[in-house]
């Protein structure tokens, strides 16, 4: 992954509402909400703020104005500059086209599963379950309340959350269903290992390391 001048992915957030019209961070704030942002990325005001001026900082974007409202302090309003445009453009292309080189926790985290034993591992692989389908339902409810609010290409970022929420929902439920039934090779051996804390000779070359 390159190494950007701004890296905050909320950065990304900012550029790509501004490229429609120039706006003040409250503006973006609202408009990102509204879009359903919030949910792939925390937006507080603190990083709002921070993000802006590192991207004002490196030419990304520039303000334009400053707008007074009632009683409420000046707002300093920002719009897009070209190297901004052309930036946004360059980061989208490398989220699109490039895979991520770090792992996933969860995958981490199934690298060492055998230090919990298999019933421990049963009991967090259900309760990991739960939590997926409880995500699903919520990503679905945004996706169905956003739907006739924008066109679909807006909204492609759910499907997909959507889709991955599923996949691995449906991959956890199979090993659980593996480890649960017996069909796994080698439960009752991991089992014992869990509980001697010898490793089995079932496990091969691991039992003589």
């Amino acid at each position: 992954m390159k190494r950007r001048k701004v890296g905050n992915l909320l950065g990304l957030a900012v550029l790509s509402v501004v490229l429609e019209r120039p706006m003040h961070p409250y503006e973006m704030a609202a408009v990102l909400k509204e879009r359903g942002k919030d949910a792939d990325m925390p937006i507080k005001w603190g990083s709002l703020y921070t993000v802006v001026a590192n991207l004002e900082k490196h030419g990304f974007i520039e303000a334009v104005e400053s707008v007074k409202d009632g009683g409420r302090p000046e707002r300093t309003v920002y719009r897009l500059t070209p190297a901004g445009r052309a930036e946004y453009e360059d980061w989208v292309r490398e989220l699109v086209g490039t895979v991520d080189p770090e792992p996933p926790r969860f995958r981490s985290g199934l690298s060492m599963i055998g230090v919990l034993g298999p019933d421990q591992a049963i009991g967090r692989l259900r309760e990991r379950l739960e939590q997926l389908d409880e995500r699903a339902e919520k990503q679905q409810a945004v996706l169905d309340q956003l739907r006739p609010l924008m066109p679909r290409m807006f909204l492609v970022e759910v499907e997909y959350d959507i889709a991955m929420t599923e996949a691995e929902a449906r991959w956890v439920h199979g090993f659980l269903d593996e480890l649960t039934s017996g069909r796994m090779p080698g439960v009752e051996a991991w089992r014992r290992w869990y509980e001697t804390g010898e490793i089995p000779e079932e496990f091969g070359g691991l039992a003589q390391e």
